[in-house]
């Protein structure tokens, strides 16, 4: 039996499922090895710029069918749209049991204010050249591909894996010049608008820290990735805690589920039909 950890908030943001660099087996342990009161998925969870449905592999829809059964099970899970799964923002407001869907949050929290959101608004490579994104994800995809059987070579020769994904995107999104000008922007209108945290994802760079101004202070805090850091941020006892899966020695026993056929045929159907309607 799995003793879970009882937690008041979990985010979690930019999984991509339905691309090759989701690491969706170790998103279903972290999940099953946790309680928590609400869920907030925080963007990028469906990756539907890069979906097909020939590649949706079974641990992918174990996920979603978790999610929804936490749901089910009381826990009150927001889905917060990201640009990778923007066909849901049309469905903005919705709420069907204890699942919403919109486009940002904020919620009280122990008498302080928190702002949720994916963070892509404040992406001017995503607003102003959405086309060349989008190429750039089509690339992305490639590249995970080719870093994988890279990585299954130096594997056979006893060798440490190397991601070439992660310097690529180091160079091109993780630059220290394209954080911290992204961290300012949310941060600065953060602190205006007087919010105490102020909680993102977006750049699957994972980070907890005090931004000040002359105006005052407010955590800024990211969520990170399932597809190279696999964080994700958690809150219990008044305080913000960032959560490495790598160094959690518990995460590997968990309990595997079944997953319906026909929930696996209808979840499959429903995605095509909306990447169908946005284009």
């Amino acid at each position: 039996m799995i003793i879970k950890r009882k937690l008041e908030i979990v985010v979690i943001s930019d999984v991509h499922l339905g691309t090759n660099g989701c690491h969706a087996k170790k998103l279903l342990n972290y999940l099953n090895c946790i309680s928590p009161k609400k869920l907030i998925l925080n963007g990028d969870i469906i990756d539907a710029w890069q979906f097909n449905k020939q590649y949706f592999p079974k641990q992918h829809l174990k996920i979603i069918k978790k999610i929804m059964d936490m749901a089910a099970e009381g826990v009150e899970v927001i889905y917060i749209t990201g640009n990778h799964d923007d066909i849901l923002r049309k469905f903005s407001g919705t709420t069907i049991g204890n699942i919403s869907i919109v486009d940002k949050k904020v919620l009280e929290i122990d008498g302080k204010e928190a702002w949720f959101f994916h963070g892509d608004v404040f992406d001017i490579s995503i607003q102003n050249t959405k086309w060349l994104a989008k190429l750039g994800s089509v690339g992305y995809k490639m590249l995970l591909f080719l870093n994988k059987f890279f990585n299954v070579c130096l594997e056979k020769q006893g060798k440490e894996k190397y991601s070439k994904y992660k310097r690529i995107k180091n160079v091109r999104t993780n630059s220290s010049k394209v954080i911290n000008t992204f961290e300012k922007v949310i941060s600065n209108l953060a602190i205006e608008n007087g919010y105490d945290y102020v909680i993102c994802g977006h750049i699957h760079h994972p980070k907890m820290e005090i931004k000040e101004t002359k105006k005052g202070q407010t955590l800024y805090l990211n969520s990170g990735d399932w597809t190279e850091n696999f964080t994700a941020l958690e809150y219990q006892f008044k305080r913000w805690k960032l959560y490495h899966y790598n160094k959690d020695k518990l995460a590997p026993f968990f309990v595997d589920e079944d997953v319906n056929e026909l929930q696996i045929k209808d979840l499959i159907a429903a995605i095509a039909i909306f990447k169908k309607e946005k284009q």
